[in-house]
């Protein structure tokens, strides 16, 4: 259950947004389950963190850029190989990777363990993406690379065609 809670002076009160462990909204794209922390309904849209799980040899989206927003990605277990233009990193835990707009990347988890990673989307506008992408599912409709491309191109993102 995430709780909020009322602080201060009733004039300037900011409201508290706790979530705790098992709470927050649930979203299962294939094998990664992303867990959306704050979508930015608590941040006046400033910030949006979300926990994922990637199992073992999940490929990620296409390599894309981002118009409008920066991503960060915090790895808290297993190892996540990030692909940025045409240079591949291997993130292992306590490793931050930050990635500013334009800059083109993907990611995926080349292992045989679960990989757990941390994201930050600054604005918050990409996590509706991820919503778009459950929505396909829920349709009945396969998660391909194009369904993929078409949820992105309402968030700002292209693919990075020339990293293709």
């Amino acid at each position: 259950m995430t709780k909020q809670t009322k602080t201060g002076d009733p004039q300037t009160a900011h409201t508290v947004s706790v979530v705790t462990p098992g709470d927050g909204e649930t979203i299962v794209l294939g094998t990664t389950r992303m867990r959306i922390l704050e979508d930015g309904s608590h941040t006046a849209h400033r910030l949006a963190i979300a926990e994922s799980v990637l199992a073992p040899h999940t490929q990620g989206p296409p390599q894309h850029r981002h118009a409008l927003h920066d991503e960060g990605f915090y790895i808290l277990a297993g190892t996540v190989r990030f692909t940025v233009g045409d240079t591949d990193y291997d993130a292992t835990p306590g490793t931050l990777v930050m990635v500013p707009p334009s800059t083109p990347h993907t990611f995926a988890n080349p292992t045989d363990q679960p990989a757990v990673l941390l994201s930050t989307f600054t604005p918050d506008l990409y996590v509706q993406y991820f919503r778009d992408l459950q929505q396909v599912l829920t349709d009945g409709r396969p998660l391909t690379p194009q369904a993929n491309i078409d949820a992105m191109s309402h968030y700002a993102t292209e693919p990075a065609t020339d990293h293709a």
